[in-house]
């Protein structure tokens, strides 16, 4: 198996599934196969599904006979289960982390570090990149990418100077665009800055908010009673999302009563706190630093 990325928080993640041996699982973000390894180790006759849509990480897959790799996006995680058959399963985790291999693998043009084409495609038949976003998009849409995706104050002059730029040279690599905002990045958080603007792009390409709602949606009829929904975000956008809906079953947050005024929600929370990695696993995983994990239980 590759070098392909180290999974956060894998022990509270599995451990969050309450695995039975004899049931059906379902990782939908495979990666370097870090969680399916782990859940294949507590499967007595069990089976795990396992979706990404990253050709690369396919290249990770375990040889076991209880596994089922699907090339797909987690989106489609029911149309897909249903083709093989299953409409019920015991517990599903996701880890929507970007992986290492997609960051340090400089040609993806994820990292803002390299020299690479501006193209942030997790899926790498996919049309549109982040090159595209760039040169093609009104001022309204780009600032809106810029203010809700990179939650960035300054998105509409970020804009304007992207515009600028893009009417004499159209934007290709990301030394590029990290020249053209180099003015708008703060002293000393010029990082931090970028990653807002990069991770802005990375959703807007890949189009994650509506994956994730898809999917999360697509969870509800999937899981069985008493069966685990396991999720471990790296930004506000994707935690928010995933903590209204196991709290009320939907994105805003706003729960529902039935007529006799009982609180009507798919899901409860098994860990009302949110958990996150300890100083040990940060010390040896800096980048899971970010890392939330939320559990649910289907009702």
């Amino acid at each position: 198996m590759l070098a392909y990325h180290i999974p956060a928080l894998l022990n509270e993640s599995i451990l969050g599934l309450n695995i039975k041996p004899e049931g059906i699982y379902v990782d939908v973000t495979y990666g370097g196969g870090g969680h399916s390894l782990e859940i294949l180790k507590q499967l007595k006759g069990g089976k795990l599904y396992a979706f990404d849509q990253d050709e690369e990480a396919l290249k990770n897959k375990i040889d076991d006979n209880r596994i089922t790799l699907i090339k797909s996006n987690y989106r489609y995680i029911k149309n897909f289960l249903k083709y093989n058959g299953i409409n019920e399963v015991d517990g599903i985790l996701a880890d929507l982390g970007i992986s290492f291999h997609q960051v340090d693998e400089s040609s993806r043009g994820f990292s803002f570090k390299s020299e690479a084409d501006i193209d942030m495609r997790m899926n790498m038949s996919a049309q549109v990149t982040a090159a595209d976003i760039l040169n093609g998009y009104d001022e309204n849409k780009l600032s809106k990418v810029f203010k809700e995706y990179g939650e960035l104050k300054n998105a509409w002059s970020i804009t304007q100077t992207i515009i600028e730029f893009r009417k004499v040279q159209k934007f290709k690599k990301i030394s590029q665009l990290v020249q053209v905002l180099g003015k708008f990045a703060p002293k000393h958080v010029e990082n931090k800055f970028f990653a807002k603007v990069f991770q802005a792009l990375r959703i807007e390409v890949n189009q994650e908010m509506e994956a994730l709602k898809e999917f999360l949606l697509a969870c509800e009829p999937l899981i069985k009673k008493g069966g685990r929904l396991v999720v471990i975000s790296y930004h506000s956008l994707e935690d928010r999302l995933v903590k209204n809906f196991i709290r009320a079953g939907n994105f805003e947050g706003d729960v529902e009563k039935d007529v006799f005024g009982n609180f009507e929600t798919p899901f409860n929370q098994v860990n009302k706190k949110i958990i996150v990695p300890n100083d040990e696993e940060i010390h040896v995983n800096p980048r899971s630093r970010s890392a939330k994990l939320r559990i649910a239980e289907r009702n």
